[in-house]
């Protein structure tokens, strides 16, 4: 009776430490850990549409992820779409007239800010904006678009 107790003691022991490393796994895989969004500078961005992005999704250049973004929110007086990113600390040389983009990547539609280098000289810092930027595609509008060309030119 006393070697059933202790194995079914060892059997707990193991589930238990199987579940913590379960939990540590799907906080770094799902970059809700507390060291996620702790080093590098804050830049921003404005765009018309921000679609459907979301905080910590990625910023990526080169198709290397440099950042994640930290907050979308709307500026009530140009009704802008703001897009805050977090850059990582190692990644310092990025051009001031850096162009930013939402892209779309994968079939479930996750969105995404890719950034393209400019040439200039200086680079962003810590509270600096992205000025040049380009709104997401948005399906629907692109499907109402194709078809009310489609339809003009069956008119003709």
């Amino acid at each position: 009776m006393a070697k059933q107790h202790t194995i079914e003691v060892w059997v707990g022991a193991f589930m238990a430490v199987g579940f913590i490393a379960l939990f540590f796994l799907a906080m770094q895989v799902s970059n809700l850990s507390a060291n996620a969004a702790a080093d590098g500078y804050r830049v921003s961005a404005r765009f018309t549409n921000a679609g459907s992005l979301k905080a910590r999704a990625p910023v990526s250049m080169a198709g290397v992820r440099v950042g994640r973004v930290e907050e979308v929110r709307l500026d009530k007086n140009t009704y802008e779409a703001v897009v805050v990113m977090r850059i990582d600390k190692g990644v310092d040389s990025i051009p001031t007239d850096t162009f930013a983009n939402i892209f779309t990547a994968g079939l479930l539609g996750e969105q995404y800010v890719g950034l393209q280098p400019g040439g200039s000289q200086d680079y962003l810092r810590d509270g600096d904006e992205i000025t040049q930027t380009q709104s997401a595609l948005i399906l629907e509008q692109l499907i109402g678009q194709f078809l009310f060309k489609k339809a003009e030119e069956g008119g003709k």
